[in-house]
């Protein structure tokens, strides 16, 4: 395809030119090749110049920032470079408007750190965990190669952990203000506040050497260890949340608003249990701005002592109930008369009061989990009755092999039962009373104005907490972690808690996924051009679905030229 150019004479006899765009096609019957004429500029001297460069921006449209770049670059110019840019663009755009940048650069003043340098550096491994999770050495490549990030052309991965040292020497001071920021700018109103933990493994068979340490599991210096479970080492053993209990692990834990915006986040040891942790993570927070809180918690943090602790100074708190765990409490609450209210097609309601607490009881239940509830139940029970057919039969060695053999399947032996003379049988009573506590779950409230609904409702929106572990784990890249310095993974842990920070205030404000806007935004290019005058760097035109997310964000579109080099 080429631009054909005709002259021809007018009635003045003056030649005049015109421009057509033609392609030549191949007649075989003539043998011979045929020029046709695809569209006619008209003449040379009226020729609509915006005109055909609107034509050629829409065409290039349709091919890929690069190609387009290389078809429209002008002559003497030569394209070099072309990396995705729109996800670390937004992401920037979200992290100044917090305030983040002057927060980590105020907190560092006075260090012998460059503030701006180190901040820059932050952002770019925060941008890395959002948009592509990697190593800090592979982290390194991507800047330098594969992203542009303003302030930042490449950096080598020694100023990548000193940048993370550094960031967890302010860590205080960052979450205290990072917080002020989110709340004021996106109007939070922090009533209901979520906490949960998980663990997160290393690949690696051996944990760290115990070290003392205080309440809040940081390292006691010149301290001894003894054998107290909080003198350990960071990387230990423990109960895996992952299902990898071959593996040492640290426990993780965060602070998430209802809306999903995870205001702080913590790491413990990987032998820490739950049940104190929720302290610490209180007193952390204690003198925060923060409105009238009510913590909500999964069972795990359900002891009496985290009750009391939590309404210190006023609050309140919901928190799940074990209902297998044999206490009077639930015991009486699940065997109070009364009718369900319908709160939502797949949730029921029934308040219990128990005169010898000062506590609320709220049992849920929802009617579509109680029938998969049943039939889970009746297929475990089926499987039981086929191993244990015809064991009568059998020696009462090979019954003891038998009963050993299903003792290693918790499901099966809740329901099995050993007679007085060593015969195995179904435990009808068992199997009753897990039906009983089929699709219910049992909360205590301490706040005498929620109504059991908002008790019911506040309780199910923990999913934003767990929805925020799944995003770590699987988007940001949280597990496992290849560092082995306490320093290095308490920054790391940080730095993706950044990451999902940016990554919920995106989604919460477009209601759009991550994986969608990251891949929309993934297509706005910066091409770079070189040529003897010197180098040149600009955007791509934005496309309507990417100037759609800029405005729901409320971000100007990038600059049309970011860089201007000039030879000497």
């Amino acid at each position: 395809m080429y631009v054909r150019v005709s002259s021809r004479k007018n009635k003045t006899g003056q030649v005049v030119r015109y421009l057509q765009l033609a392609h030549n096609e191949w007649d075989a019957a003539a043998g011979m090749s045929r020029t046709k004429v695809l569209y006619s500029f008209g003449r040379e001297d009226e020729l609509d110049r915006p005109a055909v460069r609107r034509l050629v921006t829409a065409l290039s449209r349709l091919l890929d920032p690069a190609a387009a770049a290389a078809v429209t670059a002008p002559a003497d110019m030569t394209l070099t470079d072309s990396r995705p840019m729109g996800g670390a663009y937004v992401l920037d755009g979200l992290w100044r408007r917090l305030g983040v940048d002057t927060v980590i650069r105020d907190a560092l003043v006075g260090t012998r750190a460059d503030p701006a340098r180190i901040e820059r550096i932050l952002f770019a491994l925060t941008a890395n965990r959002a948009l592509k999770p990697s190593s800090k050495l592979a982290a390194t490549d991507w800047i330098a190669h594969d992203v542009h990030i303003e302030g930042l052309v490449d950096v080598v991965d020694e100023a990548c952990y000193r940048a993370m040292d550094a960031l967890l020497g302010v860590e205080d001071q960052v979450a205290r203000q990072v917080f002020g920021q989110v709340a004021d700018l996106l109007n939070l109103e922090v009533d209901l506040l979520f906490f949960d933990t998980t663990s997160t493994y290393f690949e690696t068979g051996e944990a760290d050497a115990p070290a003392a340490r205080d309440e809040h599991g940081r390292v006691r210096p010149g301290a001894e260890p003894s054998d107290a479970v909080r003198d350990s080492g960071f990387r230990s053993h423990g109960k895996s949340k992952d299902h990898r209990d071959d593996l040492p692990q640290v426990v993780v834990g965060m602070a998430v608003t209802r809306t999903g915006i995870p205001v702080r986040v913590w790491s413990w040891p990987g032998n820490y249990s739950d049940s104190a942790l929720i302290r610490q993570v209180k007193d952390d927070m204690r003198d925060w701005s923060l409105a009238r809180v009510i913590w909500v918690a999964d069972r795990g943090f359900s002891s009496a002592a985290n009750r009391r602790y939590l309404q210190r100074g006023g609050g309140h708190y919901i928190i799940g109930e074990k209902l297998r765990s044999g206490s009077a409490e639930a015991t009486a609450a699940l065997s109070r008369q009364g009718r369900y209210a319908q709160i939502t097609a797949n949730l029921q309601v029934k308040e219990v009061k128990l005169d010898d607490t000062g506590d609320r009881f709220v049992i849920c239940f929802n009617p579509d989990e109680a029938e998969r509830d049943a039939h889970v139940r009746d297929h475990l029970v089926a499987r039981l009755t086929d191993k244990i057919a015809g064991s009568d039969s059998l020696s009462a060695t090979k019954r003891a092999e038998l009963r050993g053999q299903i003792s290693t399947s918790p499901g099966l032996n809740r329901f099995l039962r050993v007679t007085p003379g060593g015969l195995l049988r179904i435990d009808a009573a068992a199997v009753k009373a897990e039906a009983r506590l089929d699709a219910k779950y049992l909360l205590r409230c301490s706040d005498p104005k929620l109504s059991a609904e908002d008790v019911a409702l506040g309780y199910k929106q923990l999913l934003e907490v767990e929805r925020g572990w799944r995003d770590m784990k699987s988007v940001l890249d949280l597990r496992p972690v290849h560092h082995r310095l306490e320093e290095r993974i308490r920054a790391h842990v940080l730095l993706c808690w950044l990451a999902l920070l940016l990554v919920r205030i995106a989604e919460t404000t477009t209601g759009r996924t991550w994986p969608t806007i990251r891949a929309a935004l993934d297509r706005l290019h910066t091409i770079t051009f070189t040529g003897p005058a010197g180098t040149f760097r600009q955007t791509t035109e934005p496309t309507k679905p990417q100037r759609d997310l800029l405005t729901a964000l409320k971000l100007d579109p990038p600059k049309k030229i970011i860089e201007l080099t000039t030879t000497p």
